[in-house]
């Protein structure tokens, strides 16, 4: 099962971690009380929620104008000073340059097709069926302040290595206590010495993506190293869709008033949401989130990401030669914000928890109350983007979408409420964008689980 809290590395590919501290915008105050801080009192900061950050600090810099001044990271790397804002809209690059992270994209609803009308729970028995057999795949572990490639592992000749490949075993079980569960193995192999393809070519557009690799079918995954076991049951806080699409993570996060004398307490969670594409391939991304200061300051530690093709039930034998169309993510471009932007029809489904005094719980999960809608939405280039070609950094402020290798988005933002909005996207070429959103209150109590399918409109185009 997956614990309330985990520890930074659980889940996910083992490398030593560079820490990456994000702060928040603020919003409105909201107070709770913190088991992790032990309910005591914080001393008063002038901030407006959990999730905020000093604002009086953010005040005094604002004061001191913005005449060539740096930015410094919050943990004490000098950066340089950013973009002007003539240089960073319009445009996803100059050329031979590449956006890697960026501000929230300006969404807003043009339509409502249909209203919100409620559905049937999705069948427990249906997703298991769709989750389980053997899947192969490939994955990569990227920085949540830059969206670069970060190392997965060392190889024989001491040198970093970027892209792995997985090998995972999905089967149900009966278990005693939630009825059945579906376990989970991974092996993996590391590879590639070179890092990824298209930072080295040096853009977009530039024809030499790809690198001598040797196939996926050249190893022997079943007797590899075994990358993590783990599985899933009807826990609370997962929230789960019949083509074998999941969103998991906590119910309720620990956070509240700041008692300096327990500094030590980081509650460390780990957010695991996976979309299917085709029934047959998937994308899961895993989120690892270190929450400090009682919710008024997370640390993103880590953004893992793995694509995976079906290749049989889990009950039928497969040899390691068989293909897999699934290039290393190093190989493959990244998605560009325009690629994004316009006109989108939206088809989507919202899973809300029911809390009262005591948890309600069915078949031992949460209760949820699933929803549909239906709406045509507009999407707008992000007010800052960052380049890699000029390598320069705005405030983390600025910072919530990673545009990732493969079509892949993620990113973590705090709205003007003050809700904790965690997602991924997934974007084809066929102009299909996949989405999981997983929201938080400030009070730390799952709101909602947003799973989406939009359609571009490519006819407002000609």
């Amino acid at each position: 099962m997956q614990p309330p809290c985990l520890g930074a590395c659980s889940g996910g590919i083992a490398v030593p971690l560079r820490r990456h501290n994000h702060r928040l915008a603020s919003a409105s105050r909201a107070t709770v009380s913190c088991a992790g801080a032990g309910g005591g009192k914080a001393s008063p900061r002038g901030k407006e929620n959990v999730w905020s950050v000093d604002n009086d600090r953010a005040a005094a810099e604002a004061a001191r104008g913005s005449k060539h001044r740096r930015r410094r990271h919050p943990g004490g790397r000098c950066l340089p000073p950013p973009l002007s804002p003539g240089r960073r809209k319009g445009k996803d690059a100059g050329a031979g340059s590449r956006v890697l992270v960026s501000g929230a994209m300006l969404v807003e609803v043009e339509t409502v097709l249909q209203t919100q009308e409620p559905v049937i729970k999705p069948s427990w028995d249906t997703f298991a069926s769709s989750l389980s057999g053997i899947w192969k795949g490939v994955g990569a572990v990227f920085s949540p302040i830059t969206a670069e490639m970060e190392p997965v592992g060392v190889g024989s000749k001491e040198e970093y290595l970027y892209d792995c490949y997985t090998l995972s075993h999905i089967e149900r079980h009966t278990d005693s206590e939630y009825g059945s569960v579906i376990r989970r193995k991974t092996n993996w192999v590391q590879l590639n010495p070179h890092g990824e393809a298209e930072k080295q070519s040096g853009g977009y557009d530039s024809d030499k993506r790809t690198a001598d690799l040797p196939a996926h079918e050249s190893f022997d995954l079943k007797r590899s190293d075994v990358l993590d076991e783990d599985a899933i049951a009807q826990e609370p806080g997962i929230v789960y869709f019949e083509d074998g699409s999941y969103s998991r993570g906590p119910i309720d996060l620990e956070i509240g008033e700041f008692d300096e004398s327990k500094y030590f307490l980081s509650p460390t969670y780990k957010f695991e949401q996976c979309l299917v594409k085709g029934c047959h391939k998937r994308l899961r991304i895993v989120h690892t989130i270190e929450f400090n200061e009682g919710g008024a300051n997370i640390q993103i530690v880590r953004v893992a990401v793995y694509e995976e093709q079906w290749l049989s039930p889990a009950h039928v034998h497969v040899e390691d030669d068989t293909p897999v169309d699934i290039k290393p993510l190093s190989q493959r471009k990244r998605t560009k914000p325009s690629d994004l932007t316009g006109s989108w029809k939206v088809y989507e489904v919202s899973a809300t928890p029911i809390f009262s005094e005591e948890r309600q719980e069915i078949e031992g999960g949460a209760l949820f109350v699933y929803l549909c809608m239906e709406t045509v939405k507009k999407r707008n280039l992000p007010e800052s983007s960052i380049f890699f070609g000029e390598e320069e950094m705005l405030d983390m402020q600025d910072v919530t979408m990673l545009w990732l290798p493969g079509g892949v988005t993620a990113y973590v933002d705090v709205d003007k409420d003050g809700i904790l909005c965690i997602g991924v996207g997934w974007y084809s070429e066929e102009g299909i964008n996949m989405v999981m959103e997983r929201d938080y209150g400030t009070d730390g109590k799952l709101r909602e689980v947003r799973w989406k399918t939009e359609v571009k409109r490519r006819w407002y185009q000609t």
